[in-house]
C-alpha cells in the first residue's frame, strides 16, 4: 500500500532522452546549460531534484523520475519515492563527499501506478541506471561507487535527513 510519507515534489532540470544537461541556478533563478554529453549517450529519465532538501555534495539531491513520458526543465513533478542510490563520489582533487541518486515515479502515471519500491523494476533497467551514473560522473573525472541501493523506505529517510540539512 502507497505511504503519503513517500510522495515528494521534484522540478526537472534535464529532460528524458536529452543529450546536454542543465542545471537551475539558484543566483539567476533561470537553468544554464550545464555540459554537453557525448554523442549517442542521452538522460535515461528526466533528471532533477528535490526542493528545500540538500545533499553531500551541496547542491539539493538529484532525482530520476521514471516515466513514460518526457517533460522540460522547469517542470513540476509530484511523484511517488520508489528508491534510490547510495552513492559516494571522488572529486579529481580527491575529496570523497555522498552524492546519492533518488528514483520516483509521477503520481499521474498510467504505467507505474502500481509501482512502489526500487526492487519492482527490471534488474536490468536498476543495472542500466546505475551504469548511466557511473558514466555520467567519469565524463567530470569523478569516481562514481555505489555504496547500497535503497527501497522507497531506505530512500525516504535519506530524504529526511536531506531536508534537516536545508533547515
Amino acid at each position: 500500500m502507497e505511504k503519503f510519507e513517500n510522495r515528494t515534489t521534484v522540478i526537472v532540470e534535464t529532460p528524458k532522452g536529452c543529450g546536454h544537461k542543465y542545471e537551475f541556478d539558484v543566483t539567476s533563478n533561470q537553468f544554464r546549460l550545464k555540459k554537453l554529453l557525448p554523442a549517442g549517450m542521452v538522460f535515461p529519465f528526466d533528471f532533477g531534484f528535490i526542493p528545500g532538501t540538500l545533499g553531500g555534495d551541496g547542491d539539493p539531491l538529484d532525482v530520476l523520475v521514471i516515466s513514460e513520458v518526457s517533460t522540460f526543465p522547469g517542470c513540476v513533478i509530484d511523484c511517488r519515492l520508489i528508491g534510490g542510490f547510495k552513492v559516494e563520489q571522488t572529486s579529481p582533487e580527491g575529496k570523497v563527499y555522498r552524492n546519492d541518486r533518488f528514483l520516483a515515479v509521477p503520481l499521474v502515471s498510467k504505467i507505474f501506478t502500481d509501482l512502489h519500491d526500487a526492487a519492482q523494476l527490471p534488474h536490468t533497467l536498476t543495472d542500466q541506471i546505475e551504469a548511466f551514473f557511473t558514466n555520467y560522473s567519469r565524463l567530470e573525472s569523478k569516481e562514481f561507487k555505489l555504496m547500497e541501493r535503497l527501497g522507497a523506505e531506505g530512500a525516504m529517510e535519506l530524504v529526511e535527513i536531506g531536508t534537516i540539512r536545508q533547515e
